[in-house]
């Protein structure tokens, strides 16, 4: 019993003196502030778009009454078609769930929606954070959104969180695109962020990516965080005639 006790005494300490991991993803100011990105997706019936959309278009005023949307996109380039996407912030969890039980004693919202399924495929839905280096930024006019997913290696941000950073904020601070956010999953793929970048064209977009590519100081900066890669995907999002961010 001595032997055991003595070394668990060791133990201890020397979990004591462990160096602390820290990361620019620390849960800390986001759990002081509960407020969360719903990341919305709805795949459509082919036929079905341009009626969804002008449906949408003429009832958002019943659901907006409920909480905020940030914005709302057709997707053009990367993935399914026929398919939008949007987001809606919430204060905390109970703000959410207090929406979702108002919207189903609307019986305006709900007249709206209950037709307007049929016009669906399929549903999806992720909650995000908006990472605590980051906040959400309003484009100066209207343009374009490419929204990049990284699926990043088990591990977490403790991990890969510093590496991710450097690498978004070389293309931020050499001016290649505009940030608008970026989101770190909570419920959904796990290891997952989501940038969402503003572009005044899909063209200038295409320059934009082309001269970030042969710039030394990029290549640094994504050279390091592309070894904690798993995979990414992206999707050139159309801002919709009723969306927040145009």
């Amino acid at each position: 019993m001595l032997v055991l006790r003595s070394g668990l005494t060791r133990a201890l300490a020397a979990q004591a003196f462990m160096p602390q991991v820290c990361s620019s993803f620390a849960t800390g100011p986001r759990q002081n502030d509960g407020t969360l990105y719903e990341f919305r997706t709805y795949s459509l019936k082919p036929p079905k778009m341009n009626e969804f959309l002008e449906n949408f278009k003429k009832n958002i005023h019943l659901r907006t009454a409920h909480s905020e949307l940030i914005g709302y996109w057709s997707v053009e380039f990367g993935g399914r078609v026929n398919k939008v996407f949007h987001i809606w912030k919430y204060d905390n969890f109970a703000h959410r769930t207090e929406v979702r039980k108002a919207l189903a004693k609307d019986k305006e919202w709900q007249q709206f929606l209950i037709p307007n399924l049929a016009l669906m495929s399929k549903q999806e839905s992720e909650i995000t954070y908006l990472v605590p280096w980051c906040k959400l930024e309003k484009p100066p006019e209207a343009g374009v959104y490419e929204l990049v997913t990284f699926q990043m290696k088990p591990g977490g941000p403790a991990l890969w969180g510093d590496a991710f950073k450097t690498a978004i904020n070389a293309h931020v601070n050499l001016g290649y695109s505009k940030l608008v956010g970026v989101f770190y999953t909570e419920y959904g793929a796990l290891n997952r962020v989501h940038v969402l970048w503003w572009n005044k064209s899909a063209d200038s977009r295409a320059a934009g990516r082309h001269l970030s590519h042969e710039d030394p100081r990029v290549v640094a900066a994504v050279r390091e965080s592309v070894s904690y890669l798993v995979s990414q995907q992206n999707m050139l999002l159309n801002p919709t005639s009723f969306s927040p961010l145009k």
